[in-house]
């Protein structure tokens, strides 16, 4: 049974037991972004039971369209390549309008601003049909089970040596997958869900993404070739998040020498920070050790409290836009854009690339 869900009745209740001490320290001391706000924690759950939800839906959604796999895999793949090709030639098309003399200019604008639409439409096909392609490969060729098959070392049985080593191996390769999420705009437009709240509180850990479908991970089933069960792979999961959750709190000041080791709640309020200093800092899940490993480490300072959030908020507790605002962000910008180079920029860079764009935009515009 998936540890996660035998967990439930004590996220509830560690949410009641939190709720009372918040509200305590809130009289005595003043309200503060840790207390629960309704709205914001009807919304965070909503998300959790999404994304347990999320997982039985998912196969029967992609499974047909799997290259390689599903009967409707080639289909998706020709409409990946000829939404491109599409595009490229309306790209070219719409270079047309521009200031011209003589007969026929009107004419050739009208093409030129047709073939526009036409390349944004084509332009989102492309992306999203090409995107979808890429990540049900990846997904169905490096699942633990086929891994595991293939494995280049003994199988290690599902004794504590064998959990040890799953709950190891999945602490490194999730925080590389977590750093990666924040690096490049489609993973991060899974991964904003969880990052949406302006509140920080055990409900927060809850706020869980519902699109990794739509995300290219470094595989855990490579787990698998190391001769780790899938069945310990998912225990191995189920650790991973269930230790996830106590560190969504501002309870819990500080661990001590724990600290250097462990990743606490600490340290995860700093990765939940909006301000400057706080972004992209601390991917660790259980271990903080591969943050002070690989440069990515921020200790939490009282001088400058963490402001929770996004860098630019989207002020609502609607779970659909909560789930689908920057996908949706993401699109518009592809559906604007008149070159490729722009296209995969505004996909596949940071998301402060496009922000910045979108300010020296604003900028223009008011100039």
């Amino acid at each position: 049974m998936d540890p996660t869900v035998v967990a439930i009745p004590g996220y509830f209740g560690s949410m009641g037991a939190e709720y009372l001490w918040l509200k305590k320290r809130a009289e005595e001391q003043g309200p503060s972004a840790a207390d629960y706000e309704r709205r914001d924690t009807i919304a965070s759950l909503t998300m959790g039971v999404a994304s347990l939800l999320v997982p039985f839906v998912a196969p029967k959604v992609f499974g047909p369209i799997t290259p390689g796999k599903g009967r409707f895999g080639r289909a998706l793949v020709a409409t990946a390549v000829g939404a491109a090709v599409v595009t490229t030639v309306a790209d070219q098309v719409a270079r047309l309008d521009r200031p011209t003399t003589g007969d026929g200019t009107s004419r050739r604008r009208r093409l030129a601003r047709a073939a526009k639409r036409v390349a944004g439409a084509s332009g989102v096909a492309a992306v999203a049909a090409g995107g979808v392609a890429v990540t049900t490969t990846l997904a169905s060729r490096t699942n633990g089970e086929r891994m595991f098959r293939r494995r280049v070392l003994p199988d290690l049985g599902t004794g504590p040596a064998a959990l040890a080593a799953a709950t190891l191996g999945w602490d490194f390769i999730y925080y590389w997958n977590h750093r990666f999420m924040h690096t490049s705009r489609y993973m991060w437009a899974i991964h904003v869900v969880h990052h949406s709240s302006e509140r920080y509180n055990l409900s927060t850990a809850l706020r869980q993404p519902v699109a990794d479908a739509l995300g290219t991970f470094l595989p855990y089933g490579l787990l698998g070739l190391a001769g780790i069960r899938p069945s310990v792979i998912l225990q191995a999961r189920g650790l991973n998040l269930i230790y996830q959750y106590w560190i969504h709190t501002d309870a819990i000041r500080t661990l001590g020498p724990l600290e250097e080791v462990l990743n606490t709640a600490s340290h995860h309020r700093v990765h939940h920070g909006s301000n400057r200093r706080y972004i992209d800092r601390n991917h660790g899940s259980i271990l903080i050790i591969w943050d002070r490993l690989f440069g990515t480490f921020e200790r939490e300072d009282p001088a400058e409290p963490v402001v929770y959030g996004l860098t630019k908020n989207i002020d609502t507790f609607n779970p659909v836009r909560i789930a689908t605002h920057e996908h949706a962000d993401m699109l518009r910008d592809v559906a604007t854009s008149d070159n490729w180079n722009e296209r995969l920029s505004f996909v596949l860079r940071g998301p402060g690339w496009a922000y910045a764009r979108h300010a020296e935009a604003a900028t223009a515009g008011v100039a």
